[in-house]
């Protein structure tokens, strides 16, 4: 048996696209060198790991279990050529695909690359920002070296680590309907009787919000659901309800006076942020600097 990179690499692609023709596509290779390509690693393998439905080509379930196995040994291969191709990684231009759910990418990375780039002005980072499913699901696809996510990851197979805690804090502002009583602050009631602006469901800003409100409020009398962290605090300047965000996502607008903390009974609301890898890939030196990762935190980088 004689496995190629080349013929884990079309595999991969035809996986992702769907038909041998739009993998050729992707990799600049024309449709007859894909489907020969293909045809010989099933050969190789003795395997189908595609079924045909009508032009498509559709994994099967031994194709499912291959897939991980070959983005991992892609993903190492991209690695060491990265190493490798120079010894001074300082010396040699790096870049670094991190995926961050949108607090920690609109907020924390920013300030993290500047430091990373001053330090070694050969590095760049290429920084993917989603919600915390789709930062998951991209370690997962291994679209990215790295995930930075604010809520539980749901998906298989990955390492999770502590990389951060957040603190959360409950804003209004001045247009709210009541502003002049929460300037004094809010009871319990007022909280539940409150209408509170929330992001979609898969985002770890939502979900953080829930676990630190609802053992208190044991639910929400309204929600206003707004796509975005930015969405929420504008939505809260404009009186639309109160919001539960990260101290660092209102910093701004906490300075100009344009959002308000608000004084409640809750308890400290605080969130773990997590780093999630997958198991293929390596955590080198300018990516542990750039996240400040704490020692024995995917030790093997």
């Amino acid at each position: 048996m004689h496995l190629s990179l080349r013929q884990l690499q079309i595999f991969s692609a035809v996986a992702d696209s769907g038909t041998t023709t739009a993998a050729g596509e992707a990799i600049g290779l024309s449709q007859s060198a894909v489907s020969a390509a293909l045809n010989e690693l099933e050969n190789l393998l003795g395997l189908t790991l595609f079924d045909r439905v009508g032009r498509r080509l559709v994994l099967n379930g031994h194709g499912r279990a291959l897939l991980p196995e070959a983005r991992a040994l892609l993903a190492g291969m991209d690695d060491i050529e990265r190493r490798f191709r120079a010894g001074d990684e300082t010396a040699t231009p790096v870049r670094w695909r991190v995926g961050a759910s949108t607090t920690i990418g609109n907020y924390l990375m920013p300030a993290r690359i500047a430091d990373l780039r001053d330090g070694n002005d050969q590095a760049h980072v290429d920084l993917v920002i989603g919600n915390t499913r789709e930062v998951a699901g991209a370690v997962q696809r291994l679209e990215v070296d790295i995930g930075l996510i604010e809520g539980p990851c749901h998906e298989p197979g990955l390492e999770v680590a502590l990389w951060r805690e957040d603190e959360l804090i409950v804003v209004f502002g001045d247009r709210h309907p009541q502003a002049a009583a929460l300037h004094a602050g809010a009871d319990m009631a007022r909280l539940r009787g409150a209408c509170w602006l929330l992001r979609e469901p898969g985002s770890g800003t939502r979900e953080a919000a829930e676990q630190a409100l609802l053992p208190h409020l044991h639910g929400f009398a309204e929600v206003l659901q707004l796509g975005g962290t930015e969405a929420i605090k504008q939505g809260a300047v404009a009186g639309l309800g109160l919001a539960c965000l990260s101290r660092h996502a209102v910093a701004d607008l906490v300075a100009l006076g344009r959002l308000h903390e608000l004084a409640t009974p809750l308890p400290p609301l605080r969130r773990q942020l997590w780093a999630v890898r997958h198991p293929g890939k390596r955590v080198p030196a300018s990516l542990r600097r750039l996240l400040a990762l704490e020692v024995g935190v995917f030790a093997d980088g």
